[in-house]
């Protein structure tokens, strides 16, 4: 089985830990897109694991990891982050793979990202790492694949400084290279997670461009990145906070402001620990935009959702969700593509009463209060899509699973 497991939202969903969980179903977890610049948090007990570069499901020491073709890696970062996970104990030798296809990210492409985001009329917010530059210079055929770092012909043509920089790492690569098209045809019917970077709404062409990361962040580029063919995808599940985060700049039109919400966006990210993984800037925080979700339902061809976070919310009188927006006075119930209008949408929402109660000890949906029910039953009705995942917490054991992702039927 082919399972894909996306963010639906602008990223920071909770898809770590939600692949983390769906790993030990898998026989293989492969990252399809995306670089250093998204940051997964993985709870074990009393040990968190920060990863960017590394697919979530390296911490189980029996799976495979890829790091598939649309990703744009960076060898130090990678190594450093492998070297990080050695010393916690993790054995990754032998099975952390890279596909051959995937860029190099070098590194004078972070001082360039810096400087051309600094350039801009609006500035995008990007996270300095390089990622847009090596997605740029792939998209204008001038990039390097990690195949052409063993291509001397290739070599040659580079800068002295980077041709350094790829002899540097290539030696310690070169036993993880694969041809991931063949590798997966050789794996046959196994059950493979693809595990995707950022969300819908910073896929560079579903997303609030030009607001946006610089790769394919949704479903389809599973099968652009992961070494299959679309009709091989079996499963999509898409992950959803109970509220909405974005980081960096662009419209974000259920966003929390002070004159409405009074001190609900601080609150929220403190409850939440609302800080970027990989920058450590604070999240804009808001209300669970049912509009935009159901638009990356629709473009994604989500199965079910995986919602997180919903124990935020425990002590609260009341939950709030964004069912449109009013746009010049105008009502709109789908998500615009103008960012200019997104900018000016003002949130239409509808209230919920709170649970007022911890939800971190329920284990089955049926324990769930009612309110709690009734919150995600409006989520399902309004995106026409199921909610088979309720997380209630960062560890494992805080996971309701209401249908087993990797059974078909």
């Amino acid at each position: 089985m082919h399972l894909v497991v996306i963010g639906a939202q602008w990223g920071d969903e909770g898809k770590g830990k939600i692949v983390d969980f769906l790993a030990h179903g898998s026989d293989v977890v492969v990252r399809y897109s995306g670089g250093a610049n998204a940051g997964h948090t993985i709870v074990r007990g009393d040990q968190t694991y920060k990863l960017h570069l590394v697919p979530s499901g390296a911490i189980y020491e029996d799976k495979t990891v890829i790091l598939g073709s649309a990703m744009v890696i960076d060898p130090a970062a990678l190594f450093a982050e492998l070297d990080e996970l050695a010393k916690a104990g993790i054995e990754w030798h032998g099975r952390v793979l890279v596909s051959d296809r995937a860029h190099v990210v070098l590194p004078r492409y972070r001082e360039m990202d810096k400087e051309i985001d600094a350039q801009r009329s609006s500035p995008i917010g990007t996270t300095g790492r390089g990622i847009g530059v090596a997605y740029s210079v792939k998209a204008s055929r001038d990039g390097v694949r990690v195949a052409d770092m063993y291509d001397d012909e290739v070599l040659e043509q580079l800068s002295d400084e980077d041709r350094s920089f790829i002899e540097e790492h290539r030696e310690r690569l070169r036993d993880m290279v694969i041809d991931i098209h063949s590798h997966m045809e050789w794996l046959g019917p196994s059950d493979v997670l693809f595990e995707g970077a950022q969300g819908t709404m910073l896929d560079i062409d579903l997303g609030t461009y030009p607001f946006v990361s610089s790769g394919h962040s949704g479903s389809a580029g599973a099968a652009i990145g992961g070494g299959i063919g679309p009709a091989q995808i079996d499963r999509v599940i898409g992950v959803c906070k109970a509220y909405s985060t974005r980081v960096g700049n662009g419209p974000f039109p259920s966003e929390f402001t002070t004159e409405r919400d009074g001190d609900l966006a601080e609150t929220i990210r403190e409850l939440g620990g609302e800080y970027g993984v990989t920058t450590g800037r604070p999240r804009r925080c808001g209300y669970l935009d049912l509009v935009a979700l159901r638009y990356a339902c629709r473009a994604n061809s989500i199965d079910t959702l995986a919602l997180t976070h919903i124990d935020i919310y425990d002590g609260m009188e009341e939950v709030k969700v964004c069912v449109g927006y009013e746009i010049d006075d105008v009502l709109v119930d789908h998500f615009p593509a103008s960012r200019s209008a997104l900018a000016r949408a003002v949130p239409v929402t509808k209230r919920f009463p709170g649970w007022q109660q911890s939800l971190r000890e329920v284990r089955n949906y049926e324990d769930l209060p009612e309110a709690a029910k009734d919150y995600i039953a409006f989520i399902e009705h309004f995106t026409g899509t199921s909610v088979d995942i309720v997380s209630v917490g960062s560890d494992h054991k805080h996971t309701i699973v209401r249908k087993d992702p990797w059974t078909l039927s």
